[in-house]
């Protein structure tokens, strides 16, 4: 049964869409099957794999809102072992139609039940808000990344995220863990990104990715050209960043069920 994980930070921005993309597609070409789950009305997750969000006559909006199963709604992608449930613009209106539903922080729950056992992994791309969506990624989901982009005011707002994921945690989701925070767009030759990293691992003691993302340039054009950074630029930092990163949650799985730490 998949390990659901969410990316989720209500700052727009800051690598989220990039890493759930890239970790998704790293995931897959170790070997795993890969759901990426495009939660965000923008859908930039579904265009920067190759999917154009206007020509989708069926997306994530119909299975979490209209009930409909999931299934045929899922596009099988470039990297064998990873697929997408996609969105598009249809999912914008759903913040305001969730609110009269019946059990409506669980509609994503709901509908990932019923794939749930076809996957190792399900990632899920957040909005960049606290709102309905984000907490219907957040009570399917059994841990959270939250990225973390090495600027000013990088952990902003960041009190916030914690309190709604306690939130969660206390009162729809009590199985909810923080996995980690992922630090983004690290630039060595700039003295603040080491000052980030610092407050960071202030703020989530034991908690960051060993694995830093790099800012870089070809991690930013490879969503234009509908491609993960794996097929668009296999040897570039972002691509080994995000392949170590993968590496980093299959061994963290592994020392979970065995209860061995290296």
């Amino acid at each position: 049964m998949a390990k659901i994980i969410s990316l989720v930070n209500q700052k727009g921005g800051v690598g989220k869409t990039t890493s759930a993309v890239n970790l998704s597609v790293s995931l897959a070409q170790a070997g795993k099957f890969v759901l990426l789950v495009d939660l965000d009305p923008q859908a930039n997750a579904t265009s920067g794999l190759g999917v154009d969000p206007r020509s989708l006559e069926k997306s994530l909006y119909h299975s979490m809102i209209l009930g409909e199963h999931p299934a045929p709604h899922i596009v099988k992608l470039q990297t064998f072992g990873h697929s997408l449930l996609p969105s598009n613009r249809d999912l914008a209106g759903a913040t305001i139609e969730l609110v009269g539903l019946e059990n409506r922080e669980y509609r994503l729950y709901n509908v990932l039940r019923h794939v749930r056992t076809d996957y190792d992994y399900i990632i899920v791309d957040s909005p960049p808000s606290l709102g309905p969506l984000t907490v219907n990624g957040l009570v399917a989901s059994d841990e959270v990344i939250i990225p973390v982009q090495c600027e000013y005011y990088a952990l902003e707002g960041l009190s916030q995220l914690l309190e709604t994921i306690n939130l969660v945690r206390d009162n729809l989701q009590p199985n909810l863990k923080v996995m980690g925070a992922l630090l983004t767009m690290f630039d060595r030759r700039n003295r603040l990104s080491y000052q980030v990293v610092r407050e960071v691992k202030d703020h989530f003691p034991g908690k960051v990715f060993d694995s830093i993302i790099p800012r870089s340039v070809r991690l930013a054009e490879a969503p234009s050209f509908g491609k993960s950074i794996f097929d668009f630029d296999l040897f570039s930092k972002g691509a080994r960043a995000y392949k170590n990163l993968a590496q980093e949650i299959l061994r963290m799985e592994k020392e979970e069920e065995t209860g061995f730490h290296l």
